[in-house]
């Protein structure tokens, strides 16, 4: 290779490499991949209301609603396509709301609808839907009356749920909703507020005539988008998975072997930062080591089992989101992964305390019956020395004699029954090899394994859709197994540096402060990995952001 060629094949190199660590121009959805977000704006006058429903959805529903707009099956949403969709769903949104005046049902009537798809995380989409809906009251509000509103669209789904209440020609009392949107109807939502989005699901309005107010009312507008407001109402927890801002390469469509090797490596290296960020499994997969006494070879499979099982899941969760999605939704599957991986957790840290605990009874009864044994023998052996222990039988003692019909031992603390793999350090016995009694097993390690992957990335999970979107699946499918790539290196890196640690403080004198901690380290990190199980449980049963 001549030095022309040389230098065009690294600035090429440089250019491709500075395009992986560049992100895409589109973010991700703030309210999380999977969400499917709510804005409902209620205009009320005194012979008719106007409802004003805006469905914003994020990456992974706006993938599946893609697919059911592709009716033709060429892989190309057209504007027709769109529209059809977008009626068709503002339709069954009229069936998932309820209107009452006074405990009365009030007929909704669909009017206008639109869809729009805006740039998502990588290479996704996000979709838009816009309803014009309204209901006619009559007879005509000329006292006192109570309005009802419940949405029960898209049950089950997470997501950022808002009503908006103003009055035209009428004074109304909508208990606390605001009178300007918090989120500028699903475009800018409120930073303070992505943490613990709205979950409004009903209101009460009461409604009466505007004195001041002349003539027959126009049909409202829509609300214009105004400043963020005080807003009343339930919230609920973080909704799903946001998979962070994704490089360009992962979207460049001319896949030569070198852009393909940077995306690969790219992946690996998104992985290991997946890897890296608070939570994982790290604590837990080190506990686990520490506690069942594991060596570098079962560091290895541990981290390979966490990558393996996380590979699969995705792809079981991108099965149910292309084939399976009105069935399962995938943010079911989302929310339930983590109850499964928490009281997995919770019964490995049990098995694990159990085995440690009879493993120490154990050892204190061998300890016990070992100096059991050395009582009896209590005497001197100095030469002219006296046998301080009354036998039925005489003896005498020189320095080079010895005659008893029994043999003892005279090394402090040892052990009659040598045990497999033992050693000692300043009278204490351990191993640090698997075996009976160690609570340390592949199937054990490999079902820890399961569950330290069980729940799924959702960046790889849109790297994955993302290429199928792009008519790539196989592409994505390699990019999936790299990421996982780059978990196990972090784990498998993680693990081995506590048994190093690990093993140096097996080394420590079992006196000092170290070589205590050594002998408590097994006991204190099964306590951890139950500990750490019930957090997780609790997290993921409440809601809470986990893992």
């Amino acid at each position: 290779m001549g030095r022309r060629s040389f230098l065009r094949l690294l600035a090429a190199a440089i250019a491709v490499g500075a395009s992986a660590l560049l992100p895409a121009t589109a973010a991700a959805h703030p309210l999380g991949n999977f969400t499917i977000n709510h804005y409902v704006g209620l205009t009320l006058a005194t012979d008719h209301v106007v409802l004003d429903v805006v469905i914003d959805m994020a990456e992974i529903p706006a993938f599946q609603e893609r697919q059911t707009m592709d009716t033709d099956g060429d892989g190309v949403v057209s504007d027709e396509e769109v529209a059809t969709r977008a009626a068709g769903a503002c339709r069954a949104v009229v069936g998932d709301i309820h209107l009452e005046r006074d405990g009365v049902r009030v007929p909704i009537v669909a009017g206008s609808s639109s869809g729009e798809f805006l740039p998502g995380a990588g290479g996704l989409s996000t979709l838009r839907l816009t309803c014009g809906l309204s209901a006619v009251l009559a007879p005509v509000v000329t006292s006192p009356a109570t309005l009802t509103y419940q949405d029960d669209s898209y049950p089950g789904r997470l997501g950022w749920r808002e009503i908006v209440a103003t009055g035209n020609g009428t004074i109304i009392d909508a208990h606390g909703l605001p009178t300007i949107s918090p989120s500028q109807r699903l475009t800018a939502y409120p930073k303070d507020m992505i943490a613990l989005p709205l979950d409004v699901k009903s209101a009460t309005i009461d409604v009466r005539p505007d004195p001041a107010a002349a003539g027959v009312n126009a049909i409202a507008a829509p609300p214009a988008a105004g400043t963020a407001g005080s807003a009343g109402g339930n919230v609920g927890a973080v909704p799903g998975g946001v998979a962070g801002e994704l490089p360009d390469i992962f979207l460049t469509r001319d896949l030569t072997p070198l852009v393909v090797l940077a995306a690969l490596a790219t992946a690996a290296f998104i992985g290991a930062l997946h890897a890296v960020t608070p939570g994982h499994g790290k604590t837990l997969m080190a506990a686990y080591l520490v506690g069942t006494r594991g060596t570098s070879i079962h560091a290895v499979g541990l981290g390979l089992s966490v990558a393996v099982s996380h590979t699969l899941g995705i792809l079981a969760l991108a099965l149910v989101i292309v084939g399976a999605g009105s069935v399962l939704p995938p943010d079911v599957v989302y929310r339930v992964t983590p109850v499964i991986a928490g009281i997995s957790i919770v019964v490995i840290g049990g098995w694990m305390l159990v085995g440690e605990v009879r493993r120490r009874r154990r050892s204190a009864a061998r300890a016990a019956a070992a100096a059991a044994a050395a009582v009896p023998d209590r005497h001197a052996h100095a030469a002219g020395i006296e046998c301080e222990q009354d036998h039925p039988h005489e003896h005498e003692h020189d320095a080079a004699a010895h005659d008893h019909p029994h043999e003892h031992e005279h090394e402090r603390g040892r052990v009659d029954e040598e045990i497999p793999g033992e050693h000692s350090h300043g009278g204490v016995h351990h191993s640090h090899l698997p075996q009976a009694g160690s609570t340390l097993t592949w199937r054990g390690l490999f079902f820890l394994g399961l569950a330290g992957g069980l729940i799924p990335s959702t960046s790889a999970l849109i790297i994955l859709l993302g290429s199928i979107a792009a008519g790539r699946p196989a592409f994505g499918l390699v990019l999936v197994v790299a990421f996982g790539i780059g978990m196990a290196a972090v784990m498998t890196g993680v693990g081995l540096a506590m048994i190093f640690a690990r093993t140096r403080l097996d080394r420590m004198p079992s006196r000092s402060s170290l070589g205590r901690l050594a002998t408590a380290a097994p006991l204190v990190a099964s306590v951890a990995v139950l500990g750490l199980g019930l957090i997780l449980t609790w997290q993921a049963v409440a809601g809470a952001p986990v893992l």
